[in-house]
């Protein structure tokens, strides 16, 4: 059964996935009050403010005594996308319910079983984990913890374990709409895709993207542009494509500027990096274009988690990951914790394309229109999407 977490939206940020030393706590802004410097992380405590007094009276029962804790991937908590907006998540429930919290970053695989159960053993009411790579710990610290709660992000359920919840989000859909977009605003004919390495939850992206310029291509043809817009970096048949590769592909940011600059060599105009903290390569390069060349970000509302590169982010593909994490803290505060997996869509808002901000003058005449007749169209089911890759 696929429940909705998200009654509002609080969208932001790429599907970083882990690969390579040693656990190390970020340097995290406390927004619930006091941090400590632990080995097991960074440990936060509500604040004395008269804001977040205010807000623990209105807790719920027993959010004071309550601990979440987090484990990021590779990406780590400040990674302007997948991590961070996670990471919001858990800081919003801290300030706004008076929990505890811990958390640790994660730097390579090897580290995902020990930095799990380093946050059980700190007494962590739920540890949520980062990204579909740390599954296999989390499944196996489920099953040997039964009394904690778990929850993961960008990944589903284990077969007959209770404490544990999915968040799975389908981030064809806006995607979708954002190739739309991209393909009704390319002065070249060309757009362009590619990935920090090829998993799901970053060809998911990738699909999507690639879909809409087609949908475009299609109800729109040679009426715009005398000929179809090119899509260069993915083949959705062929599920391969333009990707980063190498030791840490998502933390790349040279490579990713590589990438990018191979695309545009080729005639790209309006990038899709979905590469987490190496996509930032990808803005790098657009923005040295000097306005020839522009980029959508992933996860996060890039104009808002990036703003030295505002002015070359179209718009953005967002999952909205920190509801979706607060919301499950909440739940289980409340009593109300199920292990059914929570799928995020445009239509209960747990996806969406972010604004234009910039670009909204920029927009050619009637796409917010069209974007909008495509977005209903989606979620009646009027349009079919195929990426392999989306939550079943």
């Amino acid at each position: 059964m696929k429940k909705s977490l998200l009654s509002l939206m609080s969208l932001s940020a790429a599907a970083a996935l882990a690969l390579s030393g040693c656990a190390q706590p970020p340097s995290a802004t406390n927004t619930a009050g006091g941090t400590t410097s632990a080995a097991a992380g960074t440990e936060s405590t509500p604040a004395t403010t008269e804001s977040s007094a205010a807000a623990t009276e209105s807790a719920p029962a027993g959010a004071a005594n309550y601990k979440a804790c987090m484990v990021s991937d590779a990406g780590g908590f400040d990674d302007k996308s997948f991590n961070e907006t996670a990471h919001n998540g858990m800081m919003r429930a801290a300030e706004e319910l008076g929990i505890k919290t811990n958390q640790i970053e994660s730097n390579a695989e090897g580290e995902y079983a020990g930095n799990v159960q380093s946050m059980v053993d700190d007494g962590c009411n739920m540890v949520i984990t980062v990204g579909f790579a740390l599954a296999t710990a989390t499944e196996a610290a489920a099953k040997q913890n039964p009394d904690v709660k778990f929850t993961i992000v960008d990944f589903g359920s284990f077969e007959g374990v209770d404490n544990a919840k999915g968040l799975l989000f389908n981030a064809a859909q806006p995607a979708f709409l954002a190739g739309y977009a991209a393909a009704a605003m390319t002065q070249t004919g060309t757009v362009g895709t590619f990935g920090g390495a090829n998993y799901p939850t970053v060809s998911i992206f990738m699909d999507g993207f690639a879909e809409g310029v087609k949908h475009h291509n299609t109800v729109k043809g040679t009426d715009v542009k005398g000929t179809d817009v090119k899509v260069i970096g993915w083949d959705e048949a062929a599920q391969d494509g333009q990707f980063i590769g190498g030791n840490n592909p998502f933390g790349d940011i040279p490579g990713g500027k590589n990438t990018a600059n191979t695309l545009i060599a080729q005639g790209a105009d309006i990038i899709l990096p979905v590469a987490g903290p190496a996509g930032a390569g990808a803005l790098q390069a657009a923005q040295e274009s000097g306005g020839k060349v522009n980029a959508i970000w992933v996860d996060a509302d890039g104009y808002v988690s990036m703003p030295d590169y505002k002015a070359s982010i179209i718009t953005s593909v967002q999952k909205a990951m920190d509801v979706a994490v607060f919301e499950a803290i909440k739940a289980d505060i409340d009593g109300g914790f199920s292990s059914d997996p929570y799928v995020g869509t445009l239509e209960n808002g747990g996806v969406q394309l972010a604004p234009f901000h910039d670009f909204e003058s920029k927009l050619p005449e009637g796409l917010v229109a069209e974007l909008d007749q495509v977005k209903a169209d989606i979620i009646s089911g009027a349009i079919t999407i195929a990426s392999p890759s989306q939550p079943k």
